[in-house]
């Protein structure tokens, strides 16, 4: 199972949970979040957002922050395609994450901007948000033209049996509150093309600042479903 932790801002505990045996790592491009990532930080000191120079000496560092196992994720909203391509070459992004009304279209576009030229095999999310089984619907505009869905779970997990509605083969990463309360929820949860979980508040002891010990606990607990 694949394990998304999104939101992170601070060196310190990007550092923490990068050594937790997670897959990908989510930074929040949108600045009216209260996680966005104005800046970032490496062991070469900090570097500000748009800071060119800065950013291509931080790129050689950027492995001793963040391991290759573990994959970049930029979260966008609704953003201009030169912005997320900006920060696709600046963050060195393995995924493109896109959590607004993003269409198809605008999607295809954009993997054939970053791909091969800008950032070779880049990776795109949806996000939708769930609350009714005719959410589900929304997917199947998306064929072809994403490799990964995030479903958001507004109706919480008590309804994740909602999930059987989806019949499309791109496969999804569960996210909506899931935090330790969640284990026998993710014990019981079963389809075929559910590849993993996004953690992100739920083990928050501030903005953008994970509790390493809980989640090194409940990853480990993970761990023995699979």
């Amino acid at each position: 199972m694949k394990i998304k932790v999104c939101g992170m801002r601070d060196t310190e505990n990007i550092c923490a949970v990068s050594q937790l045996d997670i897959h990908l790592m989510g930074f929040v491009f949108h600045p009216q979040n209260e996680r966005y990532v104005k800046m970032i930080s490496s062991r070469a000191g900090i570097i500000p957002d748009y800071s060119e120079e800065q950013f291509k000496r931080a790129r050689g560092q950027a492995e001793k922050v963040f391991p290759s196992r573990i994959k970049r994720v930029g979260v966008f909203v609704d953003d201009m395609p030169q912005n997320i391509v900006t920060r696709v070459y600046n963050y060195a992004l393995d995924y493109v994450q896109l959590d607004g009304n993003e269409s198809a279209v605008a999607c295809r576009n954009l993997r054939s901007t970053l791909h091969p030229d800008i950032q070779p095999g880049i990776q795109l999310i949806k996000t939708i948000a769930v609350n009714n089984a005719d959410d589900l619907l929304r997917c199947e505009e998306y064929t072809g033209a994403v490799d990964l869905f995030l479903f958001d779970m507004l109706c919480g997990q008590k309804n994740w049996n909602l999930l059987e509605a989806y019949h499309g083969e791109i496969p999804f990463l569960l996210s909506g509150d899931i935090g330790p309360d969640s284990l026998e929820g993710l014990k019981q949860f079963s389809h075929p093309h559910f590849e993993g979980i996004n953690l992100n508040h739920c083990f928050e002891t501030s903005p953008g600042v994970k509790d390493v010990e809980r989640l090194r606990q409940f990853i480990a607990e993970v761990g023995k479903l699979s």
